[in-house]
């Protein structure tokens, strides 16, 4: 475990400010009592009795520096620990590739890329799979991890927000694809692995072919199913023209058959997903698969320690209004 601020910056600010704040209340105070005979009072009074009348200040800059230190968010956290929790191994592999960009989806009666759709059914899936180690990986001309297994369901959301059309290539590397989401799968000792690859295209790249790359998944116990998304034909795209935004449509190539046969070679099943109807099924389908317990790795957990900070703050302002009341000292 470690120790952070989340806002290191923040945290410098407020300090600075607190630091001048309390230099001006200790100066004043300081020259609050121009009396000749200011020493001949304090021997009266004792020693103690200073110390006693800069309490409540003290207590009053330490209740600003607590504050301060909960606005930062002080945080332990550790970038992976060992977890052992029922469930099914899942790894979401995501076509974001340019054909994304195609707008014949919709989202609440407008025309949005198919990537936004994809976006929110996988969110809605994360969120409805709250016991399985979920993994997510990002295609296009290359194929990369965003996230491996997991059960950190905020940060796979975030992953999942971030994605965007083009980030991996405008290309389509099924075969990458798999092969990358299969070495997140092979080490773990799970009844049930899964992946399920979301594409609307077909592979036009990647030194590894779809169909040798599910068979290397089949032989590691991995069934992949398979969601194409869209349909064949002439699609509807956004275009910069001389006149500025427009549509334009372009037939993009759609491989069902290499679809099926993937899902086949590997005992899973091929959707072609057109909404999000089709999509609940492949729920289902993984609903029926058996949970198993396996070793994983959870990644950037995090243990927030504002509320031990909070409530230091409250007990300092709860001192120092005991204090002035109890004691009739100035503030």
């Amino acid at each position: 475990m470690s120790f952070r601020f989340a806002y290191p910056w923040l945290l410098l600010g407020l300090l600075v400010l607190v630091a001048v704040y309390g230099a001006y209340l200790w100066r004043r105070r300081e020259a609050a009592l121009p009396y000749p005979a200011a020493g001949e009072l304090f021997a009266m009074a004792g020693g103690g009795s200073r110390l006693l009348a800069r309490l409540p200040l003290v207590l009053r800059i330490a209740l600003l520096v607590t504050l301060a230190l909960a606005a930062a968010r002080p945080q332990l956290y550790s970038a992976s620990r060992d977890i052992v929790s029922p469930g099914v191994d899942i790894v979401l592999v995501l076509d974001a590739s340019g054909s994304m960009r195609a707008l014949d989806f919709k989202l609440k009666g407008q025309n949005v890329p198919r990537l936004k759709v994809v976006q929110n059914v996988v969110s809605d899936f994360i969120e409805r799979r709250p016991n399985d180690r979920i993994g997510l990986v990002v295609f296009g001309d290359e194929a990369y991890t965003l996230a491996p297994l997991t059960l950190d369901k905020g940060m796979l959301l975030n992953q999942v927000d971030s994605l965007q059309v083009g980030m991996a290539g405008d290309r389509t590397a099924i075969g990458t694809a798999i092969a990358v989401g299969a070495k997140r799968l092979k080490n773990l000792n799970a009844k049930e692995k899964i992946m399920i690859l979301l594409t609307d295209g077909e592979s036009n790249t990647g030194a590894t072919l779809p169909l040798e790359a599910a068979q290397a998944a089949a032989s590691l116990g991995i069934k992949i199913y398979t969601v194409g998304i869209g349909s064949n034909g002439p699609v509807p795209f956004p275009v910069n023209s001389f006149f500025g935004p427009t549509v334009e449509y372009f037939d993009v190539g759609f491989d069902e058959p290499g679809l099926r046969q993937i899902a086949a070679t590997t005992g899973g099943h091929y959707y072609l997903a057109s909404d999000t109807r089709q999509l609940e099924r492949i729920y289902r389908a993984i609903d029926r698969a058996q949970p198993s317990p396996a070793r994983v790795k959870e990644f950037f957990h995090f243990d927030e320690l504002y509320r031990w900070f909070l409530l230091l703050a409250f007990t300092l302002f709860a001192g120092e209004l005991l204090l002035k009341t109890s004691r009739g000292v100035a503030p």
